[in-house]
C-alpha cells in the first residue's frame, strides 16, 4: 500500500481567502514553512466576491475608540470589548501594511485614501480597492505574493476532510484526496456557513466546513444563532439571484422604496434593522421584494455591480433594482481567543470561521475584512510558538464531506430565517445535517430578540443576557450560556 503524499510544515493554513492568505504571508515573512490548502484555485475563494471594504480609523476626525463604539452599538450588547479594541487599534496599521504589499486602495484626486460611509458607522472609515471590487483586488494581489513567497507550499483544489489530532492536540490536516499536512499548528480560515440557507449571497462552498472539522476534533462552537441577512440582495432576476449590492452604494445616497414608491427605512441604520424593515414591508405588502433606487449614483464608483446588473438586463441608471434580504455572514463560529486559538491546543480559527465575540449579535459593515487581516496575523504569530509533537503516529482516514441537502437549506431559510419561532426551531433539531441541528439548538436557547436573531415568540431583548454567548462545548450536543468579559 502506498502512503498518501505528505507535506511537512511549521503551520498549515486551511482556506485561501483573505484571512488564510494573510496568515500564510505573515508566517512566511518570519521564515516559517507554510502549507496553504485551498479547495479552489487561488483567487477564486469567497473573499474574491467581497464587495465591502476594510474598516479602520484613518480619517483625522476619527479614532479607534469611535470605531470601537460603533462596533459595540451595532453588536447589540454582545460584542466582546477586548476583541473590538484589538480590531480597531490594529486596523489602520493593517491597511498600511497591505499598501506596502502592493494593494492599491482607492484615492481622491489629492492622493489621499477615499473613505466610504456604510451602515452603522459614525465616520467615513471604509477603504475600497476598485470600488466594490475590493475582495477581487486584494485576493489577487495576496495570491500572487503567496505563490512567489519562499517556504510556502500551495495545495490547490484540495478540501480538508479531517483534522489530525494526537492526545487532544491538533498536529495536521488530511484532505479528501488523501494528501496529508503535518504541522506545529493548523489555522482554519475556511469562511462561513451562509450557503446552508437556500437564499444566500455566498458561493455554494460556504457550508461551515471548518466549523464541522473543528467540532469533530473537539472544539467548542459559539453564537450559531446569529446569521446576518444582508438587506440588499437581488431577487427575481434569472442568473443574479442573491447577487449582493454593497452597502457602500447606500452610503453614497441610494435609497429603498416600497410598492408605492415611498422610502420606509433609514438606509444607513445597522444591517439587522434595515433587513428586518425590508422583510416587514415585504410581508405587509405580500411582495417578493422592495426597490433600490441607485439612479443618482455615479456608475463609475461601482463598476462590477453596475456591470453585473446590466448583464442581467437591468440598467441601474434608469430603473429600480428589486432586492430582498439573504443569508450573508455568520457572527458565530469556532470559539477563538484574541490570537485565534480554539479550545483544542494547536488549532486556530480566523475570519468568518472564528467567533472571538468581535461582531456580537450583528456585524458592523466592513469589519469582517479588517478582522481577516488583524486576527490572521495574530494567529500566524501565535501558531509558530506551538510545540512540535515528535511522534504523531498515523493520520486519520479522509472521509468525504457530505453537503447539505436542498431540504436542509430550505428548512434553515424557513425556520431560522429573519424571524424565528419555537415550533420551527424545534423542527431543525431533527434535521439530518449536524450544523443545522446545532443552529436550531442555539437559536432555541436564546429566548429573546437581539441583533440578527429575532424571535416572534420572544420579541424583547433580555438585559440579563447581555454579553452572554451560546456555546456548545466540544464534548456536548447542548449549548449553554457563557458570559464573556
Amino acid at each position: 500500500m502506498v502512503d498518501p503524499p505528505r507535506i511537512d510544515a511549521d503551520v498549515a493554513v486551511v482556506g485561501a481567502g483573505a484571512a488564510g492568505l494573510y496568515a500564510a504571508l505573515t508566517a512566511a515573512r518570519s521564515g516559517a514553512r507554510v502549507a496553504l490548502v485551498s479547495a479552489t484555485p487561488l483567487a477564486q475563494t469567497a473573499s474574491y466576491w467581497a464587495q465591502g471594504g476594510l474598516a479602520g480609523a484613518l480619517a483625522v476626525d476619527d479614532s479607534p475608540d469611535l470605531h470601537r463604539e460603533d462596533t459595540e452599538v451595532a453588536g447589540r450588547g454582545l460584542v466582546r470589548p477586548s476583541a473590538a479594541t484589538v480590531l480597531c487599534r490594529q486596523a489602520p496599521r493593517t491597511v498600511r501594511d497591505l499598501e506596502h504589499l502592493g494593494v492599491r486602495f482607492d484615492a481622491d484626486r489629492h492622493g489621499n485614501l477615499a473613505l466610504g460611509l456604510e451602515g452603522g458607522h459614525s465616520r467615513r472609515r471604509v477603504v475600497h480597492a476598485g470600488g466594490s471590487a475590493t475582495g477581487r483586488r486584494v485576493v489577487r494581489e495576496l495570491s500572487a505574493l503567496v505563490v512567489e513567497m519562499p517556504g510556502v507550499t500551495v495545495v490547490e483544489r484540495a478540501r480538508a476532510a479531517a483534522l489530525w489530532t494526537v492526545d487532544g492536540r491538533c498536529v495536521g490536516a488530511v484532505c479528501e484526496d488523501g494528501r496529508v499536512v503535518r504541522a506545529r499548528a493548523v489555522i482554519l480560515a475556511t469562511g462561513g456557513s451562509a450557503a446552508l440557507w437556500s437564499r444566500t449571497t455566498n458561493p455554494p462552498g460556504s457550508l461551515g466546513i471548518g466549523l464541522s472539522l473543528a467540532r469533530d476534533a473537539g472544539a467548542a462552537l459559539a453564537d450559531l444563532e446569529f446569521m446576518q441577512f444582508h438587506p440588499t440582495a437581488v431577487t427575481g432576476i434569472r442568473g443574479r439571484e442573491g447577487f449582493l449590492i454593497t452597502e457602500a452604494i447606500r452610503g453614497e445616497g441610494a435609497t429603498l422604496h416600497d410598492a408605492a414608491g415611498e422610502r420606509f427605512v433609514e438606509e444607513l441604520a445597522p444591517r439587522d434593522e434595515v433587513a428586518r424593515a425590508i422583510w416587514a414591508k415585504m410581508t405587509e405588502e405580500g411582495a417578493p421584494s422592495v426597490s433600490l433606487d441607485m439612479r443618482a449614483i455615479d456608475p463609475a464608483l461601482f463598476p462590477n455591480v453596475v456591470g453585473a446588473l446590466r448583464e442581467a438586463g437591468l440598467d441601474p441608471e434608469r430603473e429600480m433594482i428589486p432586492v430582498a434580504p439573504a443569508a450573508h455572514y455568520g457572527m458565530g463560529g469556532i470559539v477563538a481567543d484574541l490570537d485565534g486559538a480554539s479550545t483544542v491546543p494547536g488549532l486556530y480559527a480566523v475570519g468568518e470561521s472564528a467567533c472571538t465575540g468581535l461582531h456580537g449579535a450583528n456585524r458592523l459593515a466592513s469589519n469582517s475584512l479588517s478582522e481577516c487581516f488583524v486576527f490572521g496575523a495574530r494567529a500566524a504569530t501565535a501558531a509558530l510558538a506551538e510545540p512540535l509533537v515528535a511522534d504523531a503516529g498515523d493520520p486519520p482516514a479522509a472521509e468525504p464531506i457530505v453537503p447539505p441537502t436542498r431540504e436542509t437549506q430550505r428548512a434553515l431559510w424557513r425556520d431560522a430565517g429573519l424571524v424565528r419561532i419555537r415550533e420551527g426551531l424545534e423542527r431543525l433539531l431533527a434535521d439530518e445535517h449536524p450544523l443545522a441541528r446545532l443552529i436550531g439548538a442555539h437559536a432555541l436557547l436564546r429566548e429573546e430578540s437581539r441583533g440578527a436573531h429575532s424571535r416572534e415568540d420572544f420579541p424583547a431583548t433580555d438585559a440579563a443576557l447581555e454579553r452572554h454567548h451560546t456555546v456548545t462545548p466540544g464534548d456536548s450536543e447542548r449549548p449553554e450560556f457563557e458570559p464573556w468579559a
